[in-house]
């Protein structure tokens, strides 16, 4: 949460608790909070006083600290933020049995009246902006075209897979970069919205009728339509200066959309900046958090992009989880409405069991094993 962005939650007349030096490294001092109205105080003070919860990455999505929460958690507690409910699912049952009311961010349904809580839409804006920027900080080559005394020196190639809202963001900004930009997508409507910031679609002769799932999201395909998938795309690889991936499918392993052999097949001082890196990786010799020097290609599996633009970053989050707040709290208080489809989709674990339909179909094995 941002200075600011409590200026919404105390008219609804919520108090609020704020661990000291918590917003230091995106640039918002303690200073800043306090002037308003904000009581700082330590990490284990916040969970041990608060009702309510609001973190960027919960006991689930922060393998690095999360469990250090968790023996600060209490029974009846709100917590709301990025939670990975659909692969951490030791961390959503530890939650369910300390008898926490879990919202995750990742689940806000795309519709129209949510488009303001969309914390995934929104920090993919971030990271496909900070893709670029990364792969044109590792290239040899400069972006746009130049004239000069020396001769003119050709523009970059740049080609981004998937244009979901990172893909998209990647594209409008290496273009204004000056890039030559081309995208491919497996869902139809792609096209569309990547000639509409000025690149051009590659279309690959194969069948991707199926290949988009509820909410806009990819989905899932069979191993044989990946095979085909990179057979065609080799060519394509060969021509690009600057490759980003942004493959997800949600609650899954990204699919290899690049094996070894493609990068081994693409010329050397070429840039793959993979943004699944944290979920296995579009590239199949990505690692996550490293740069792979392969055949003269540079594979980047950079994670948190978006915390490379904290400031910004942080703005649009607190948005998004102040909205989610107002939602579930129209009059300062918590009302949990089940047939509201926002509240009911993003809602995990609440009285001791996790309530979300696809969660606690994960769980069941889980529990049998147990």
């Amino acid at each position: 949460m941002t200075p600011s962005g409590f200026d919404r939650l105390t008219k609804a007349g919520m108090k609020l608790v704020v661990e000291q030096g918590a917003g230091d490294a995106a640039g918002f001092p303690d200073s800043e909070y306090e002037a308003k109205g904000a009581k700082l105080v330590s990490r284990a003070e916040v969970f041990a006083q608060a009702g309510v919860i609001l973190q960027v990455r919960t006991l689930g999505a922060n393998p690095a600290a999360g469990e250090a929460d968790s023996g600060l958690l209490r029974k009846g507690q709100i917590v709301i933020g990025m939670s990975e409910p659909l692969t951490a699912l030791d961390q959503v049952s530890t939650m369910a049995k300390a008898g926490v009311t879990l919202f995750a961010m990742e689940l806000i349904p795309r519709i129209t009246r949510a488009q303001a809580m969309d914390a995934l839409s929104s920090m993919a804006t971030v990271a496909g902006y900070r893709a670029v920027l990364a792969g044109a900080q590792a290239s040899a080559r400069m972006f746009p075209m130049l004239t000069t005394a020396a001769g003119t020196i050709a523009p970059a190639r740049v080609f981004v897979l998937g244009v979901g809202v990172a893909g998209l963001q990647a594209l409008a900004t290496a273009k204004r970069l000056g890039a030559v930009c081309s995208a491919y997508d497996v869902r139809a409507a792609a096209r569309e919205q990547a000639e509409s910031v000025g690149a051009k679609f590659i279309a690959l002769e194969i069948e991707t009728t199926a290949a988009e799932g509820s909410g806009g999201y990819a989905k899932a395909m069979d191993e044989e339509f990946y095979r085909k998938q990179r057979e065609l795309l080799t060519k394509v690889l060969r021509e690009q200066d600057v490759v980003i991936t942004t493959a997800a499918v949600p609650g899954r392993k990204a699919p290899v959309l690049i094996t070894a052999e493609m990068v081994r097949a693409m010329h050397p001082g070429a840039v793959i900046v993979d943004m699944a890196a944290e979920r296995g990786g579009n590239c199949e010799l990505t690692r996550a958090g490293e740069t792979v020097v392969e055949a003269g290609v540079s594979i980047l599996g950079i994670t948190n992009l978006p915390s490379e633009s904290a400031y910004h970053a942080s703005q649009m989050y607190a948005k998004n989880v102040a909205t989610l707040l107002e939602h579930l709290a129209p009059n300062g208080v918590i009302s949990l409405n089940l047939t509201d489809e926002i509240t009911r989709e993003t809602l995990v674990t609440h009285e001791g069991a996790a309530v979300h339909p696809r969660v606690a179909a994960l769980l069941a094995p889980v529990l049998v094993e147990g």
